[in-house]
């Protein structure tokens, strides 16, 4: 008598495919891990090497400080002196007065003209070239100089000041000399040019009155 076998009652097992996926995701696992120690490892070597560069240029920063205090306190009087005026003409040459004209001319109304100009200081601030000067300028109508003072106040370039006005009388003509107080700051990226151009702006707008 031969009897059957009903297969399925019996399914397939393969009890070591199980064993060989586990062991293959723990060598990843350990793989990934390895990986990310070292590049941690890594962040940490470079990091503390960055802070070792960062104190060394703090502790010679502090250095050159202390030093430059010190030879500040050994300058005489005139060397002081000196110091500052030396620091001002490298300011000095490093101003772009055809600017300064070009752009005291577009805040000026066409009833105003220069008379004189005075550079009284040239100095940075920051890192930008600033000057301070006397303005002197003529008009017939106080409301045209006004105007101006706006003008230069809006153009972010001039702080104005009116700080006098003085009558003039011809045998034609009555009009008055204003002085203006000005903190004059160019626009980034000027292209500086001698300091011999510092004329009088009255040599350039002389035939206008």
């Amino acid at each position: 008598m031969i009897t059957k076998l009903n297969l399925a009652s019996k399914p397939f097992r393969n009890r070591t495919l199980p064993y060989l996926l586990a062991l293959l995701l723990l060598v990843m696992a350990v793989v990934g891990a390895i990986i990310s120690f070292s590049e941690y490892s890594n962040a940490i070597s470079k990091n503390e090497v960055v802070e070792k560069d960062i104190a060394d240029m703090t502790e010679k920063i502090a250095a050159l400080t202390q030093k430059g205090e010190q030879v500040q306190k050994e300058l005489t009087p005139d060397q002081k002196a000196l110091l500052v005026a030396a620091h001002k003409l490298v300011a000095n040459k490093s101003f772009g007065w055809s600017r300064l004209f070009a752009d005291l001319e577009g805040v000026l109304p066409g009833s105003v003209s220069a008379s004189r100009i005075n550079v009284e200081n040239v100095f940075k601030d920051g890192d930008r070239i600033k000057a301070e000067l006397e303005l002197g300028v003529l008009s017939r109508d106080y409301q045209s100089v006004m105007a101006m003072i706006d003008n230069m106040s809006q153009s972010g370039l001039f702080q104005a000041e009116l700080r006098g006005q003085d009558l003039q009388k011809t045998d034609r003509l009555t009009f008055s000399e204003y002085t203006l107080h000005v903190i004059y700051t160019p626009r980034s990226g000027y292209s500086p040019v001698p300091s011999g151009q510092t004329t009088d702006l009255a040599q350039r707008q002389g035939g206008s009155q």
